[in-house]
């Protein structure tokens, strides 16, 4: 169990990064941005599935295959494109306030029969505090012209990755003896003919600005996306979906947001204001609460 519960954090730890990364490079569109990086896991699967073809080759259903495609268009391609869209219009902190009320839904979707809610009360008010806090935090943030469609952007990624992160539990659960690198190579080659139609809605001039300054930053972030907060987080929350129950590893995500914020911090080169700090302490307590009913 704790093996899991460290997976799923650092899972979190490589999913915050796109809630910064993306806005580092403005000259790429969001459906850019979503190209690079879904294109980047899915060769890294098509390349892990040729080299363990024999081994696995007998895993790779039909049933399989069509589970891995909706899944990952609904959790990857379509959550992320609409992620990018929030953050860049509606911005860091109000995204990742949004998108950290996931754990709420997923604990009360998910909990288990054997779980009273009684037990798991306690997490869950100490995260939506921490939310509350976070809200009056960022309240005073002006909104502009695309401010709204931020927001209605961050509820639809929110409501695609509350879907998908039970959908994908309970699939596991039924499976226990489909191996994981299996599952993560088969979301990845799912993801990438998901993401063939976004390149009919590319802006034109894409591969002049990939000879542009920006375009070795479009390329490594692509490369860090892909691999680390798509392959490998992809496999580090498979391990902890497998084994924990789904409302525990709703809680666990709880991480991704506390890493994107600090990633926010980080680039916007400042430290957490008083409010922003009880916040985050509400959070590390929900988490700690939740894995203790759990226990």
């Amino acid at each position: 169990m704790t093996r899991s519960i460290l997976a799923g954090l650092l899972a979190g730890a490589l999913w915050g990064l796109v809630f910064v990364l993306p806005r580092l490079i403005p000259a790429f569109s969001s459906t850019e941005v979503t190209l690079g990086r879904y294109s980047v896991y899915g060769l890294i699967a098509v390349f892990a599935c040729l080299s363990s073809w024999r081994s696995h080759r007998a895993a790779f259903t039909p049933a399989l295959l069509g589970q891995a495609l909706w899944l990952g268009l609904l959790g990857n391609v379509l959550y992320f494109t609409l992620l990018v869209f929030a953050v860049r219009w509606a911005g860091t902190g109000l995204t990742g306030l949004i998108i950290g009320t996931i754990p709420i839904w997923v604990m009360l979707l998910g909990r288990p029969k054997h779980l009273s809610f009684v037990a798991i009360v306690p997490g869950l008010l100490c995260t939506l505090a921490g939310l509350w806090l976070m809200h009056g935090a960022v309240a005073g943030q002006q909104a502009g012209s695309q401010f709204n469609a931020g927001v209605l952007c961050a509820l639809a990624a929110l409501l695609c990755w509350t879907a998908y992160a039970i959908f994908n539990a309970r699939f596991l659960q039924r499976q226990p003896a489909l191996s994981n690198v299996v599952w993560t190579n088969a979301l990845g080659l799912a993801t990438l003919l998901g993401t063939l139609p976004l390149f009919l809605l590319s802006e034109p001039g894409f591969l002049q600005r990939l000879n542009s300054s920006q375009g070795l930053a479009f390329i490594a972030i692509s490369l860090a996306m892909g691999g680390g907060a798509s392959w490998l987080a992809t496999w580090l929350w498979n391990r902890a979906s497998q084994t924990l129950p789904t409302s525990l590893t709703g809680q666990l995500i709880v991480s991704e947001t506390l890493f994107a914020l600090a990633y926010g911090y980080a680039y916007e080169q400042r430290w957490p204001g008083g409010m922003e700090w009880l916040a985050v302490a509400l959070f590390v307590l929900g988490i700690s609460l939740s894995i203790r009913a759990h226990r």
